[in-house]
C-alpha cells in the first residue's frame, strides 16, 4: 500500500475537501486523518462510519450479492460524506477512505473520480511509495499540487 500521508495529502487536494480519513472498518481505528474542525470531530465521525460499512457488507452478504461497493454517499444539507472501501489483493486489509466535502465548493462527480484514483494508487504501490511521474503529471494537469 502507498504511504498513508501521501494519499491523505492527495485527498485533501480534492476540490471542496473538508476532512479525510483512512479507517480500519473491522476495528474502527483511524489510521490517519486530515482536516475537521471544532464543530466536526473527525476522530468521532471516521470510526463511527465503520458501522455503516460493516452494516452494508452484512446486508449484501445476507442478500447473496456478489458485487463490490464502489462507494457510499451520505448527503447532508451542507456536506457530502463519501465512503470508499479499499480492496487489497490479499483481502486482509479492511479499510475505507472517508471524505467530507463542502457541497457549495465540491463537484461530486470529480471528487468520486479523484478518490477512486487515489484509492487505486493506495492499493497498487509499495508501503513508502512517493508520487510517481504519472501522479505528478495528473495533479499538475488538474491544477492540484
Amino acid at each position: 500500500m502507498a504511504d498513508i500521508d501521501y494519499v491523505l495529502n492527495a485527498a485533501t487536494n480534492i476540490k471542496g475537501a473538508f476532512a479525510v480519513a483512512i479507517v480500519d472498518y473491522e476495528s474502527g481505528m483511524t489510521l490517519g486523518s486530515r482536516g475537521g474542525s471544532a464543530e466536526f470531530d473527525l476522530d468521532v465521525a471516521a470510526p463511527g462510519n465503520s458501522e455503516v460499512v460493516r452494516a452494508k457488507f452484512d446486508v449484501m452478504q445476507k442478500l447473496g450479492l456478489r458485487e463490490t461497493i464502489e462507494d457510499i454517499l451520505i448527503t447532508l444539507d451542507t456536506q457530502y460524506h463519501l465512503i470508499r472501501p479499499v480492496y487489497s489483493r490479499n483481502d486482509e486489509d479492511k479499510v475505507f477512505f472517508y471524505l467530507v466535502l463542502n457541497r457549495q465548493q465540491a463537484n461530486l462527480a470529480m471528487a468520486r473520480r479523484d478518490l477512486r484514483m487515489i484509492a487505486q494508487r493506495f492499493t497498487m504501490e509499495g508501503p513508502d511509495a512517493g508520487p510517481s511521474a504519472v501522479d505528478q503529471g495528473y495533479y499538475q494537469q488538474a491544477g492540484r499540487r
